[in-house]
């Protein structure tokens, strides 16, 4: 996964550069890279500079979009493949993702890393080799590796995440991660079967909704989690917290019971299961 070194706009970043631009000022302070750096800029009637780079204004920019430069213009960091998949900004700078409309990370009340930093505590990852059965953006990584993991081996099977990943300074980046983490562009539900038993010291699950990925839920695949985890392995299965009423179903109950017949001890913990391999 190659990092693309380029400047990030927002609705809110365009706004303000083009604002300044208008002002007749000859520079510009900010951030480009979502509150990660601080850059000075350079203005002109024609375009603006970053880093030497030269780069045309923007045109309309809409919030809640994210945009990168293309080579030719400031584009929405977006794809379509059945689905529309985009990186969405936040007020907490670190972005979330959404697919087809549905966010895919909570962000109502704490940015998407600090939510991953509370759950990533609970499996207590410093010198453990983790399995990251969801990739996603990273987040679970990356706070793994902040609390000093020794090895994480990370799945996403989705390209277009993978592409998002490239562009999202949030994202860890494996060849920054001093060999620590291993990103896989495969399907967890097959790949799991080809890892070896008892293989690693603590596991995070954080799957798509049920209703997309049921097979990510499913009896098969949590023996498939007891049997890579050694006995005292640490388990965090994201949920969420679906609407019972709504629809019928207690999701983090019903994952708690198929862990315990995989041999974990289950509670539920956040908005997920926490379980102990037996």
């Amino acid at each position: 996964m190659r990092r693309l070194p380029i400047p990030l706009l927002t609705h809110t970043i365009g706004t303000a550069l083009l604002a300044s631009r208008d002002a007749g000022s000859n520079s510009w302070q900010g951030s480009f890279d979502l509150g990660r750096s601080v850059d000075t800029v350079t203005l002109d009637a024609d375009g603006w500079r970053w880093r030497g780079q030269p780069l045309p204004y923007p045109g309309k920019l809409k919030e809640r979009t994210l945009y990168y430069f293309d080579g030719e213009a400031f584009a929405p960091i977006s794809r379509y493949a059945g689905k529309l998949i985009k990186l969405v900004p936040t007020e907490w700078d670190v972005p979330t993702f959404e697919i087809d409309g549905i966010k895919m990370l909570p962000t109502a009340k704490e940015s998407p890393l600090d939510d991953a930093r509370r759950k990533v505590a609970l499996v207590q990852p410093a010198g453990k080799a983790v399995l990251d059965t969801c990739g996603g953006l990273g987040y679970f990584a990356r706070c793994c590796l902040d609390a000093g993991v020794a090895r994480i081996q990370s799945f996403e099977k989705n390209e277009d995440v993978l592409w998002l990943r490239t562009l999202n300074p949030w994202s860890p980046d494996p060849d920054s991660s001093d060999g620590r983490l291993h990103l896989i562009h495969a399907d967890v539900a097959q790949a799991i079967t080809q890892l070896p038993d008892a293989h690693f010291d603590a596991a995070l699950h954080d799957p798509p909704r049920f209703g997309i990925a049921g097979e990510l839920y499913s009896q098969v695949f949590y023996d498939q989690l007891a049997r890579v985890l050694k006995r005292g392995g640490r388990l965090f299965h994201y949920t969420g917290s679906p609407n019972k009423l709504t629809s019928g179903r207690d999701v983090p109950r019903e994952v708690a019971r198929r862990l315990q017949i995989a041999g974990f001890r289950a509670e539920l913990a956040l908005d997920g299961v926490l379980a102990v391999r037996k």
